[in-house]
């Protein structure tokens, strides 16, 4: 691949590239011996004494409000299993269901597989191996220490200190085993970021804890102060793009910038900066990133609701830390945050899923609540949050489930009692969001979601899939056709380019061409060559138009939805990009049925049924149809089988399929 990009430079910068890549190679194997002799690791005893003056999320003065408020939401039995499996070393990551990991976590190993990345400078580390299905998500996962709020809470009202003890020999058994920049731990700043944040969190629900000694916290301090010289030595920035790794960074520099306020440490090996320049840094330039990363309709560039709701937490997160320490975001950020929790609400599904369009990868920085059974297609923990901090009623009503995040995140509540019920969510208008490309249609009984708009990163598609035209469809809170969502990035690149391929979205194919075309081994690159655009939307009607296929075939492929009471009619057709030029007709459209959907044909008609909902597909203009079998993924590492309707047409007039639905188990006679 690195090839490849030379022989498309000029020769001057090709030449260039080559000398910057040999010197950075030598500073890499000057910087890996230095670091093997000499570990740049701080001594605990600078820290001696340390307390942070810096306020967190939540206050530990509040300890017992908080606890009593957990029990009346009868959350306290559930916090106290999840907690008695972290200490018993039990997880369940990225798919790998639950595993029992042993007497010591194993840090440095993707123990789905039992590929172990051994410790060295990280910079001499390869994280990403195509040739083997060993995924460095996995050990990144794992040190993130997002169970460490989970053990925190059980800590607070129990009082066990074996929850504190098992914060402590984690963390030191994790310090001793990963020195600084000498482990796959160090390859991802972004990992380091959401660990740090973690960490913090640990601090102020276990730092009064009779059991633990002030060597413990010296300790931590040292390797916390040194994440945040590494974050900021490491800026994930250099790329065409920032995104959601940045933004962590981001954050990671605020939290310790707070945390340690005006502490300055010098020490071998680290960098000059100090917490002051982290946080300032952190705050210009998160600032900054929500007008790069976040359009003027409140969607994410990355073209992913997945990393849409990654994003929003990371901004929410550093909003509140900074507002909890006085520190105050402008008014036009704010107001484009809380667009970011418009675009939540307005994709939200009749039974509170988001559509997983785009990459996902389960990403979260800090779980508050649920660890161990939150839906990565759930965002209404976000709206719950997003609630109390902009007072809107209609984000309470939308994350009244979730009101555990909301009062760990935004404060103990004010406006509402916390265990008192609320009624359910009005029903919401069709919407559109032209700069992210998402277009809602609904009616009382239905959801459709279409996707049309520019692929992530402006075009530069790392998190995009070719969906472009697709559309997700529920019928009185039943699944029919979804996306197939991502499945697995590195771990298998055929199956990640499969779940990212056209024949696998809810749209039409011409000549085996893909919308997009990729490189099957860049597995985050997807050059735009569909600019699709919306020609038309307003209540029940949507038209838009992709050129994806214009310079592989000649034609536009054009889509029509006509959205009413129970009924959704699509019209496909392929115009010729210029007059007199030589038609192609045939193409094959393509349904995503959601797992447990059962799908029969008869006579050209597809018959489906969904608990409880029957749907009954008709075609005009079709040659074929054909079901075959397939994958749906709606979580990191998870797939489950399903079927896929196929249907070709060579119509001169393109296709037309007519999508009906009755709420009975009885035999369709519509």
């Amino acid at each position: 691949m690195k090839v490849k990009k030379l022989r498309r430079m000029p020769l001057h910068a090709a030449a260039a590239k080559v000398a910057e890549k040999a010197l950075d190679e030598t500073r890499t194997a000057y910087l890996s011996i230095r670091h093997r002799l000499a570990p740049a690791v701080l001594k605990p005893s600078l820290f001696s004494g340390f307390r942070s003056r810096g306020r967190f999320l939540f206050d530990p003065q509040d300890k017992e409000r908080y606890t009593e408020l957990l029990r009346e939401g009868r959350s306290d039995t559930e916090i106290i299993r999840q907690a008695d499996r972290i200490c018993a070393h039990e997880f369940d990551l990225l798919g790998s269901g639950p595993v029992t990991l042993g007497e010591r976590l194993p840090w440095h190993e993707d123990f789905k597989t039992g590929f172990r990345w051994e410790p060295r400078y990280y910079k001499r580390i390869r994280t990403v191996d195509l040739s083997n299905r060993a995924d460095v998500k996995v050990p990144w996962e794992l040190s993130r220490f997002q169970h460490v709020f989970t053990l925190g809470k059980a800590y607070w009202m129990t009082g066990r200190e074996a929850y504190a003890l098992e914060f402590q020999a984690q963390l030191d058994d994790w310090i001793q085993e990963n020195p600084p920049e000498m482990s796959v731990n160090w390859t991802c700043a972004m990992d380091v970021a959401i660990r740090a944040v973690n960490w913090i969190a640990g601090i102020y629900f276990f730092r009064d804890s009779p059991s633990l000694p002030e060597a413990f916290w010296d300790r931590l301090h040292a390797s916390l102060y040194r994440h945040g010289g590494f974050i900021m030595d490491n800026l994930e920035n250099t790329g065409e793009h920032t995104g959601n790794h940045y933004l962590s960074n981001l954050a990671g520099l605020i939290g310790l910038g707070l945390y340690f306020g005006d502490i300055e440490v010098r020490g071998k090996g680290i960098s000059g900066s100090s917490p002051k320049e982290w946080l300032a840094y952190g705050i210009r330039e998160t600032e900054r990133e929500m007008f790069v990363q976040v359009n003027a309709d409140g969607s994410n560039y990355e073209a992913s609701t997945s990393y849409h709701r990654l994003v929003a937490e990371l901004f929410v997160l550093s909003s509140v830390w900074c507002h909890s320490n006085g520190i105050e975001f402008t008014p036009e950020y704010m107001k484009r945050l809380e667009k970011m929790h418009e675009f939540m609400l307005d994709l939200m599904k009749q039974d509170g899923r988001t559509p997983v369009v785009g990459d996902a990868d389960d990403g979260r920085v800090m779980i508050a609540s649920g660890y161990g059974r939150w839906a990565p297609a759930d965002c209404r923990y976000m709206l719950a949050v997003a609630g109390e901090l902009f007072d809107r009623d209609d984000f309470r009503r939308a994350g009244r489930l979730h009101r555990e995040e909301a009062m760990w995140i935004a404060g103990l509540p004010t406006l509402w009692p916390y265990a008192a019920p609320e009624r359910a969510p009005s029903s919401r208008p069709s919407a559109a969001y032209p700069d992210g490309g998402y277009y809602v249609l609904r009616s009382s009984l239905a959801y459709c979601l279409v996707r049309c708009g520019e692929l992530s990163f402006r075009g530069h598609g790392a998190h995009s899939h070719n969906d472009q035209l697709s559309f997700e469809l529920q019928v009185s809170g039943q699944d029919i056709f979804v996306d197939p969502g991502a499945y697995i990035y590195s771990a298998d690149y055929r199956l990640r380019n499969l779940f990212r391929s056209t024949g696998m979205h809810n749209t039409v194919q011409v000549g085996g061409h893909e919308q997009n075309d990729f490189d099957e081994h860049e597995l985050f690159l997807m050059r735009e060559q569909t600019f699709a655009r919306c020609d038309a939307f307003r209540e029940g009607f949507f038209a838009g138009s992709h050129s994806g296929y214009a310079g592989k075939c000649g034609v536009i492929h054009r889509r029509v939805f006509e959205f009413h009471e129970g009924e959704l009619t699509l019209s496909d057709r392929l115009d010729p990009v210029s007059p007199g030029a030589e038609e192609i007709r045939e193409f094959t459209a393509s349904f995503m049925l959601a797992p447990g959907a059962a799908a029969a044909q008869t006579d050209g008609i597809v018959l489906i049924r969904q608990a409880g909902v029957t749907i009954h597909m008709s075609f005009e203009g079709a040659s074929a149809i054909q079901l075959e079998d397939s994958w749906v993924s709606e979580r990191y590492g998870v797939r489950r089988a399903s079927r896929l309707i196929r249907v070709r047409s060579s119509h001169p007039e393109g296709l037309s399929t007519r999508i009906r639905w009755k709420l009975n188990r009885s035999r369709c006679t519509c």
